[in-house]
Formats: C-alpha cells, structure tokens, sequence
C-alpha cells in the first residue's frame, strides 16, 4: 500500500483482515496505534495520514471530504494485494470511510468487508451546524468541547498554532460537505456512539440504516464523543466479532438483511 497515506502498527497474522481507519477532524494516523494494540494479531490496522499532520506537515491540507475520499480510494483499487480490508471512521473519519466505500462500489472496485462509523450521525443535504464554525476560537473551543486526548494542549499558543492549519482544513471540509442521494452501499454497517456525545444522538447515529441494504447495528457505549478512549477493549471487541460475523456472512453468499439493532454497552 502507498506508504505516503497509510501507516501501519504492528506485524499481525498472516492472514489477518485488514482494518482501514480514518481520524477524525485534526487528528492523524497516530490516534490509532491504541486500537492497533488491542486487535492485534488478528486485525492489520492500516491509518490513514491525511496531508497537513504529523510526518506530512509541511503538505498543504486537503479541505475537502470528496477529493480526501477519492485520493484513498484510487490507492485502494490500485493495490492488487487480495486481503480482506473493512473500514473504520471516528467522527469527521467516518464521513470519508463511507465516501471512500460509496466510490468503490460505484466504479465496482472490491469494497470493504464492513463499515464501523463512530460518533457521526448520518448525513444529510445540509452540514451539521455543529461543523459551521466562524474562527479559529469557534473551532478551539469546539475541539475543546469534544474532549479528547491532549486536548489540554491546545491551551499552549504555540501547540495550537502547530495544529490549526489541519483544523481549520478540516472544519471548512465538514462544512461544505452534503449528501446528495445515491444507490446505497451493500457493505454490513455497525455504528458505534457515545451515550453523552455532545453533538450526536444515538436516533442521529441510527440514521445510517438507510444508507445501506446490509445489516445495521448500533452500539452505544458509555462515555462522550471520545468514548473509544475509555472502552478501547470494547470497541476492539465490536471490531472482532463484525469483521468475523462479516467474513461468515460473505462465505455464505451474503444475504442481506434489513433489520437494525441498538445495543447498549453496560460497565
């Protein structure tokens, strides 16, 4: 795979599936090494490095959801490796991995196995007025609402400064972006939310269920929009058993269902 785009943690089975993860508004490939460790050896976890961050830096942001979509999925078509890959997006995240999904399918490329989006709500053909932000203090302080890992350091100026450039690219790439209908996917989707997320309700994550004919289930963990950081074996876990119960379904030809479950994660 394009070793400028995607990073890999860890040596994984040989026969491992591939787990495609997409960061979240100014996050970076990084923010996933914690769910790397947990799924190892069985799922190879390949991040996504958007330009603007980190090792890429000095390269200028990609402010828009489509054109970031279309870059991963003309490397993915492009890799003849025949592994088995699904996808995994956290908030901002989650919009690409489902972009990324919709082009393949439409250019009938080899889609993803299955889809985990979290801590997004579905879509729709205006943007949430949670991405409309006016400054550089509007995003800060959306960003510190959020939470997060680290998010204390954007109270140093100079760390701020460091990662406003990707934030501000990423915000202006939410707030342009809206959902024009289409064919729906035939990828399985399980989303996963916070039960105390301040700008996704769980009926809001449950919108997913028409953008796809597979199976939807919805998986609601205690915690806010940063959940993941405190039920990481719970999430590994989600992870395990839908990229198993997905590889099942496919070596049973796939049947489709159009049922969705909510379950909430207790403890």
């Amino acid at each position: 795979m394009d070793g400028q785009w995607f990073r890999r943690f860890g040596d994984p089975e040989p026969d491992a599936l591939r787990l495609i993860c997409f960061p979240h508004a100014g996050g970076a490939a990084s923010a996933y090494l914690p769910l790397s460790r947990s799924l190892r050896p069985h799922v190879e976890v390949r991040a996504v490095q958007y330009p603007g961050r980190q090792d890429r830096r000095l390269e200028t942001p990609v402010s828009d959801i489509g054109e970031l979509a279309a870059i991963v999925a003309e490397k993915l078509a492009a890799d003849d490796a025949e592994t088995p890959f699904a996808f995994f997006g956290h908030s901002m995240g989650a919009l690409i991995a489902y972009e990324t999904a919709r082009i393949l399918q439409e250019r009938g490329a080899r889609p993803p196995r299955m889809l985990f989006l979290s801590a997004r709500g579905a879509p729709g053909p205006t943007p949430s007025p949670h991405d409309v932000l006016a400054d550089d203090e509007a995003i800060l302080a959306a960003v510190r609402r959020l939470g997060g890992t680290g998010v204390e350091l954007l109270d140093d100026p100079e760390l701020a400064a460091m990662v406003l450039p990707a934030l501000r690219a990423d915000y202006a790439a939410l707030a342009a972006y809206s959902w024009t209908p289409r064919e729906p996917l035939d990828v399985p989707v399980t989303v996963l939310c916070g039960d105390a997320d301040p700008v996704v309700t769980v009926e809001e994550a449950a919108g997913w269920r028409t953008y796809t004919r597979a199976r939807t289930e919805v998986r609601v963990f205690p915690g806010g929009h940063f959940y993941l950081d405190q039920r990481l074996g719970d999430v590994a876990g989600t992870v395990l058993r839908g990229v198993r119960s997905a590889s099942a379904a496919r070596a049973g030809n796939g049947a489709r269902h159009d049922c969705t479950r909510v379950l909430y994660v207790r403890g």
